[in-house]
């Protein structure tokens, strides 16, 4: 819950507060997972911005010992790129923490607007975000969710938000275990492997921050949260575009091995070096300031943006002063309870399709025959249709992928560029089938970009190969077209087989603007059910929601009890299951899904063979089940949750085991 400036305040709405200590309530900010975040206004007409609890997460012991710890933690840390929490009390009857109001966007908003950093401003954010981390880490405390969205860029500078998630460097922390956090894309290697985030951690996110401030582009890419996941673990960072001297310390910084690392004392050092040099450049060698902050200063030239006033009624007098209990700190924003889930891949077992969507159904054409290829959308009406008669109506060919040319333009090159990265990974991921990227091409009256292939691999491997091609090309053409580059015409890719002695071969062709999600490109065209046949199919999204620590009492109760269960039958199970060691709760988890109302189990443990995998999913999906059952007849219709998943989740990614709907407990596995 990261609204504390740059955005415009809403209404209060019925039922807010007036005043909460000492400050006047006028409006609210936001809200998020935590809370509400109002606006408030302090006696001396200073603009605050004062963050509330849920009233039910208020009643929860466990989320009160950890916001409280939050706070304290937050007492610890000072320094002037960081925002200033005011007050806090976390013995309220419902807990709340005022920080100061700081108007600007955040880097991600500012990018979208203005594009790159570039000169001074590009250093001087770079050496004010490291020094920020210094003084987080200095203190004992690790960030644990640096990325654009919890930068803000001030008329004064850069500032580093939200410590939602923060805590203790010597663990020292109140939270469930076997929980992932963090933003997928700024995972370090580390926490992907064994789920661990020191101040290192913190380091690999500000080198791709830097990277990406300096070029817009995430140095390990966009796409499915398995493909980056595979590219921050293995991969070369994309740093093209990031000028030199700025490009050694962020190399440094994303390095894989943590000790290879510099501390972000070190890396705001060399920071400051270079940030010297720039000052120098500008004002002279006789101007040269004293401090980061003044260095900083001299060279910050960033569009403040929208800064709306605040409406501030007139307050009524009042006969007395009321006194509250506050602590007052000085220290760095507490934000929400947020976290990103753990790296996601679809496995190639049973289950692992996403749900359909309504966006149009992608044309997997296949090794072994020719299908008729998806209409395009009309979503864009006559000048969508006017444009296709030009072109011709119809469909991609060979004919068409032979009249595409080479990229031209900065937009074009940097599409072929991110497509071919990214093939490239995608090629590593599906090792051992053996694909060969070739060449990307435009038509642009067509409006279609082109990718061709070649693929060594049984039929079986072939299908699902181009499923996670058409997937990979989904997700990179809609972060370089519609994000990147808006000007650029087109909207349709088409993926065309090249094979020794036959012409090419249109395999694949969607629309990946009226794709959202790109969930087109990852059914198989199969026509197969797999799975349970209920309405409901499980994904990434669900199981990355249910990997969030629950703050309902029921929820965290139900979880406990049939991950205990569960436990306890994984190891009375362990000659089946050729397990050789006792499993506990950091192998085994279980969280819910509220949109879904979908609970989830999964399990860590990756020594198991696939017939392994089944039987534990099959175990686990029975005690799953009972446990809904269960709780549903005791709390009747106040219960939501009726659907269960199982699922195996790794470094790399996950694989859906056995899902389906609690409906009584005779139905469910045994």
């Amino acid at each position: 819950m990261s609204e504390n400036g740059g955005g415009r305040v809403q209404p209060a709405r019925a039922g807010d507060p007036s005043r909460i200590g000492p400050y006047r309530i006028v409006g609210r900010l936001g809200a998020g997972g935590m809370g509400t975040v109002h606006a408030g206004v302090a006696p001396d007409g200073t603009r605050v911005a004062v963050k509330v609890v849920h009233p039910e997460q208020a009643q929860e012991p466990e989320f009160r010992a950890r916001f409280k710890r939050e706070v304290e933690l937050s007492c610890r840390v000072t320094g002037p790129y960081l925002i200033p929490l005011l007050a806090a009390d976390t013995d309220a009857d419902t807990p709340w923490l005022a920080t100061a109001y700081v108007p600007g966007p955040t880097l991600h908003q500012h990018l979208l607007t203005h594009g790159p950093l570039v000169g001074g401003n590009l250093y001087a954010l770079a050496a004010a975000t490291a020094r920020a981390l210094a003084a987080v880490h200095a203190a004992g405390v690790v960030h644990r969710d640096v990325k654009p969205q919890n930068v803000i860029l001030t008329p004064g500078g850069p500032r580093v938000l939200d410590f939602g998630i923060a805590h203790a460097a010597d663990g020292t922390s109140v939270t469930r275990t076997g929980v992932m956090t963090g933003t997928p894309g700024w995972i370090s290697p580390e926490q992907y492997r064994i789920g661990t985030a020191g101040p290192a951690a913190d380091v690999f996110a500000w080198g791709a921050l830097v990277a990406y401030a300096a070029t817009g582009r995430l140095p390990f890419g966009t796409g499915a949260p398995d493909v980056v996941a595979f590219r921050v673990m293995s991969g070369a960072p994309d740093l093209d575009g990031l000028p030199v001297p700025l490009r050694g310390i962020a190399e440094k910084a994303l390095a894989k091995d943590p000790e290879d690392r510099p501390s972000a004392e070190q890396a705001a050092l060399e920071c400051a070096e270079l940030l010297s040099s720039q000052v120098t450049q500008v004002v002279g060698p006789d101007a040269i300031a004293a401090t980061t902050v003044d260095m900083v200063t001299a060279l910050w030239d960033v569009p403040a943006g929208d800064d709306p006033a605040w409406n501030v009624p007139a307050e009524h007098s009042r006969s007395g002063k009321r006194l509250i209990g506050a602590v007052v700190l000085v220290a760095a924003l507490v934000g929400g309870l947020g976290g990103g889930a753990a790296a996601l891949m679809p496995g190639s077992g049973g289950g692992g399709k996403q749900p359909p969507s309504s966006a149009p159904t992608a044309s997997s054409l296949g090794s072994a025959e020719s299908r008729q290829p998806s209409s395009p959308s009309s979503a864009e009406g006559g000048a969508a249709e006017e444009e296709e008669q030009v072109a011709g109506n119809d469909s991609a060919n060979a004919e068409s992928w032979k009249q595409a040319r080479t990229a031209q333009g900065e937009g074009e090159h940097d599409v072929a560029r991110a497509v071919l990265h990214d093939m490239g990974v995608t090629a590593r991921d599906l090792s051992p089938i053996d694909l060969s990227p070739g060449a990307v091409k435009f038509h642009e009256a067509r409006r279609e970009v082109y990718l061709s292939y070649r693929l060594v691999s049984d039929e079986q491997g072939m299908m699902y190969a181009e499923t996670e091609i058409a997937s990979s090309l989904c997700f990179t053409l809609r972060d370089l077209v519609l994000r990147l580059h808006p000007d650029l015409p087109y909207r349709t890719y088409v993926m065309v087989k090249e094979e020794p002695g036959r012409d090419p071969q249109v395999t694949w062709h969607e629309d990946f603007v009226a794709d959202t999600e790109c969930r087109s490109a990852v059914e198989d065209d199969s026509g197969e059910d797999i799975g349970t046949g209920q309405d409901w199919e499980p994904d990434e999204n669900g199981l990355g929601a249910a990997m969030i620590p629950s703050t309902d009492t029921a929820e965290i109760r139900v979880a406990d009890r049939a991950a205990k269960e569960i436990i306890k039958r994984t190891n009375g199970m362990r000659r089946t299951l050729g397990t050789d060691q006792v499993l506990g709760h950091d192998d085994i988890s279980v969280g819910f899904d509220p949109a879904n109302s979908a609970m989830y189990v999964w399990s860590k443990y990756m020594l198991w063979n696939q017939e392994q995998v089944e039987i534990w999913g099959a175990m686990a999906a029975g005690e799953a089940c009972r446990a809904l059952v269960r709780q549903g007849e005791s709390a009747g219709s106040g219960w939501p949750y009726s659907r269960y998943a199982v699922a195996q989740v790794g470094a790399s990614g996950y694989q859906l085991i056995r899902w389906s709907t609690a409906t009584t407990e005779a139905n469910c596995p045994a």
